[in-house]
């Protein structure tokens, strides 16, 4: 039973089922549509060929006076040499219904009532009827005896009309059996003719079945080497258009694996190279105390200090990417309540000040209007705090810093703007992915993971908002967060890995590069992931 669900299940089997089945059909229907045509034509040619001698034959009974005396020899002669050559029988009566000639000498002189007679009887040529019984193998002709008067017209002598009188009516039956045996001749025929015609079709549908499938077998091929590692080139078999566009979407879909799996690589890579660091430099730090026998204790609180502040940098580092692989996961819900958005970018602001003051920059707040929006007030926060503490680290002594809030009736808007160093155009795509740092030097003089941005991209989407960037070079940087005021239900997955326009940069409007796509599908990917494992 299990091999038989998979052999209907079979494309290549349903593919000859079809072929089989039509050849077959149509071997069936030209078949018997012969046989048909042959019997329906050789039936119509016997009752011409029948009704063409009787007419001839009534117009004898008229000329000898049959009907009166039947005992011409000459009548009966043709009417025995009639019923012989079709086999059949000849009945004459005349109008009173009367038989006056049976050529099986069975009924002359008795009386036969027939409807088909009778009609004749009223309607002469009219009238005449012919029944085919296939069952019985015979054909029953009726034909009427006409005999032609002349009629006066009124008193005139000179003007006569022909007219026609029956005076009897011709009951022939003729046998069809070298009919039925011609039929059978080409039944017999026609059998064997359709056996071959049916192995034929037999091999046909079992060649074309495979032929027709066998570019779905390339394809299933050069899928199970790509699985196999064997091979990571594209696959082309044009052979159909159905093909094409299934090679094509195969070929994408290896295309985003290939992003996905090198965006994961490289986001190992760098884990390992950010939590490395710290180890490498507290072990460093530690070996120098080891070796040191008389080491002062100035030496040593120097170093436990700065043994202390790599654990706290890779405190930090964890701390961030469990956060990050929580948001990305699914696993940190959003808490929505409605939230005083100024209010809690004032709280933010108030934090920050003091590291401020530390660079003399100037920390402003902006807001045009009171905002209040159904947001979690800790991933917001965190979002907003790590884009101002960026913008201070990555600013000069004495610049300034701008946070401004706006709304509309869909969304507010949250803009921070630095006079900082600024990031060059062809690096600003690349901001949100994690562990991208622009300018690495100086990155490595500021403290920091290098996934700030990435937990702000991944809280704004939480939250199915847009952020955007936009900088100059020794000019400035401004983020642009623009946040719905309701909350909504996030989308399907499959509507998550369409979205795009997640950052893009301002008075432009181009597709996401390939960085970007990258952290997207590992955000989905992670995503699906953890529901993998919740489940």
């Amino acid at each position: 039973m299990r091999a038989l669900r998979f052999l209907l299940k079979s494309l290549r089997f349903r593919i000859f089922v079809i072929l089989f089945l039509i050849g077959l059909l149509s071997c069936l229907v030209i078949k018997y549509a012969v046989l048909a045509g042959y019997e329906t034509r050789a039936v119509e040619v016997r009752q011409n060929e029948v009704q063409t001698q009787l007419r001839i034959l009534a117009n004898h009974l008229i000329t000898y006076g049959y009907l009166e005396d039947p005992s011409s020899e000459v009548v009966n002669s043709e009417l025995n040499l009639l019923a012989n050559l079709y086999d059949g029988r000849v009945l004459i009566m005349d109008d009173a219904l009367r038989v006056v000639a049976d050529t099986y000498d069975l009924r002359a002189g008795k009386i036969i009532i027939s409807e088909e007679v009778v009609r004749c009887l009223r309607r002469g040529n009219e009238g005449v009827t012919t029944r085919y019984d296939a069952v019985n193998g015979f054909i029953e002709i009726t034909t009427p005896i006409v005999e032609t008067v002349s009629l006066r017209e009124g008193d005139s002598l000179s003007r006569t009309e022909p007219a026609q009188r029956v005076r009897g009516v011709m009951l022939t039956s003729v046998s069809t059996a070298n009919i039925a045996t011609t039929l059978e001749i080409l039944e017999t025929r026609a059998n064997r003719l359709q056996l071959i015609v049916i192995v034929s079709v037999l091999f046909f549908a079992v060649f074309a079945s495979n032929l027709l499938l066998k570019p779905f077998d390339r394809i299933t091929r050069a899928i199970r080497e790509v699985k196999a590692g064997f091979t990571d080139e594209p696959i082309n078999v044009p052979d159909y258009l159905e093909t094409q566009h299934i090679t094509d979407a195969f070929n994408e879909l290896q295309g985003r694996m290939k992003v996905l799996d090198d965006s994961r690589q490289e986001f190992v890579s760098n884990v390992s190279h950010e939590l490395k660091t710290p180890i490498t430099s507290m072990k460093v730090l530690a070996d120098t105390l080891i070796a040191e026998e008389h080491a002062p204790e100035e030496m040593y609180r120097e170093f436990l200090s700065d043994i202390s502040e790599e654990i706290v940098r890779e405190d930090n580092i964890i701390n961030d990417l469990l956060t990050l692989v929580r948001m990305d996961r699914g696993t940190a819900p959003l808490n929505i309540t409605r939230v005083n958005i100024v209010e809690m970018t004032e709280i933010v602001l108030k934090r920050l000040r003091p590291i401020a003051r530390q660079r003399n920059i100037e920390l402003t707040l902006v807001n045009e209007r009171e905002i209040t929006a159904e947001v979690d007030e800790v991933k917001l926060s965190l979002a907003i705090m790590n884009l101002v503490e960026n913008a201070i680290k990555y600013n000069r002594e004495g610049g300034w810093v701008h946070v401004e809030l706006d709304a509309d009736h869909q969304s507010f808007t949250v803009k921070i703007s630095d006079s900082g160093i600024g990031i060059p155009e062809e690096e600003q795509a690349h901001v949100f992915e994690r562990f991208y740092r622009v300018d690495k030097s100086r990155s490595r003089e500021i403290s920091g993971t290098g996934l700030g941005l990435s937990v702000v991209r991944q809280a704004v989407l939480m939250h199915r908002g847009e952020i955007e960037v936009s900088s100059t070079v020794d000019v400035g940087t401004v983020f642009t967060m623009r946040i719905p005021l309701t909350h909504s239900q996030p989308p399907a997955p499959e509507t998550a890995r369409r979205r795009r326009g997640w950052f893009s940069r301002r008075g432009q409007d181009e597709a996401p590069t390939d960085g970007e796509t990258a952290a997207a599908e590992q955000a989905v990917a992670e995503e699906d992931d953890g529901r993998e494992d919740a489940t």
